[in-house]
């Protein structure tokens, strides 16, 4: 089978396969736990999140783990709007956020804050004038992420973070897309909260990471949490920790090299797609566009029914965010950035590793061409 779904889940690389075994069998004691074994187990999430912190720039006592992307969205945003005591409830984000995001704000929103949505240009890029036209004086926070996970759209995150510094506005953004491809600098950043998750650069599944600012006014919102200082109960994942740490610095040492890689795919998938205009279209690019992720959508068949017919040839691919599968609306990102509720249905995405080949694309572009001699003589 070849996989060019790496935006979704990635395997295990064997460095944190290697560290997961370590930690398991001599570090599986309870990080709680007084006893030696406890402590130890303790000495190696301190270790973890002190080589993490030197990643993005900040205090290790600011970094807390989750049981993914998803929670760690949920956790820091409950967090620092439970720690907000002004009387704004004025909330702002995008129509192209992850769902975890999405679902979160709406439901703020049925309890009583309201919502509003950045406008997004043709390639779903915000701009900082857009937003600030976006923001009123109730304004209490903002969340947009850093790389969407559809259309690869790199968002302007340290443009916005220092604008809305500036107005004392809480700003979460979402890196899990980002985090291990792109430099992440915190403090450039200037954002109240990250949320990064291991399985995305090669980690294990179960495993996230959310940067909480010390700076800000955030509060728990567990009572009587023991775990993580409070941010969130249950026993903490050290194994798993342990693993995605091993990850995450592998990611950054390779940084420059797999961004480099997917340059030359992206630059190879497009000029081979050439041949498929306009039966096929690429969105989502620009000059601040992320090249291991690209958004194609076809003329009059369905994402699904492309994703189907890839698999047959075992080749991998999907049609969104995969927490956006069994749902039979279009994707909102797509609509965003203009297309009909039709064209929208329409898509897929491709993502790339290290592992990615010409010879994968080759594969690919073929049982595209296939769909349109099927498609053109209907």
């Amino acid at each position: 089978m070849i996989y060019l779904d790496y935006a979704a889940t990635t395997p295990m690389r064997q460095e944190a396969i290697e560290v997961y075994t370590e930690a398991a069998t001599s570090y599986y004691g309870n990080s709680s736990s007084l006893h030696t074994l406890g402590t130890q187990a303790e000495n190696l999430l301190t270790l973890c999140r002190k080589k993490l912190s030197l990643l993005v720039n900040c205090r290790k006592d600011d970094l807390f783990f989750t049981s993914g992307g998803t929670e760690a969205n949920y956790l820091a945003i409950h967090s620092l709007l439970k720690g907000n005591t002004s009387k704004r409830k004025h909330l702002v984000t995008t129509k192209l956020e992850h769902s975890s995001v999405l679902h979160t704000l709406q439901q703020l929103e049925k309890e009583g804050f309201s919502l509003s949505y950045v406008p997004v240009d043709q390639n779903g890029v915000v701009s900082v004038d857009d937003l600030k036209k976006t923001i009123r004086p109730d304004t209490v926070l903002v969340a947009i992420q850093h790389i969407n996970h559809e259309l690869g759209t790199i968002q302007p995150v340290e443009d916005i973070g220092h604008f809305l510094s500036k107005k004392e506005i809480l700003f979460h953004c979402d890196c899990v897309q980002s985090f291990g491809k792109l430099p992440i600098d915190v403090k450039k950043l200037k954002a109240d909260s990250i949320s990064v998750s291991s399985h995305k650069i090669y980690g294990p599944k179960g495993v996230g990471m959310v940067y909480m600012n010390s700076s800000s006014s955030w509060k728990p919102i567990y009572h009587k949490a023991t775990h993580e200082k409070g941010f969130r109960p249950g026993t903490v994942n050290t194994t798993g920790i342990a693993a995605f740490t091993a990850a995450a610095e592998c990611a950054y040492a390779e940084m420059k090299t797999a961004r480099s890689h997917y340059e030359r795919l992206k630059s190879y998938l497009l000029e081979k797609l050439e041949s498929l205009a306009p039966f096929i279209e690429v969105e989502g690019l620009g000059n601040s566009h992320f090249p291991g992720i690209i958004g194609l959508t076809f003329s009059n068949i369905q994402g699904q029914y492309v994703m189907l017919q890839c698999n047959r040839h075992g080749i991998a691919i999907s049609t969104g965010s995969a927490c956006h599968v069994n749902q039979q609306e279009p994707l909102a990102s797509l609509l965003a950035i203009g297309k009909s509720t039709a064209n929208a249905k329409n898509f897929v995405r491709l993502s790339f590793s290290q592992h990615s080949t010409f010879k994968h694309i080759d594969r690919l572009i073929s049982v595209f061409h296939l769909l349109q001699q099927e498609f053109m003589t209907v």
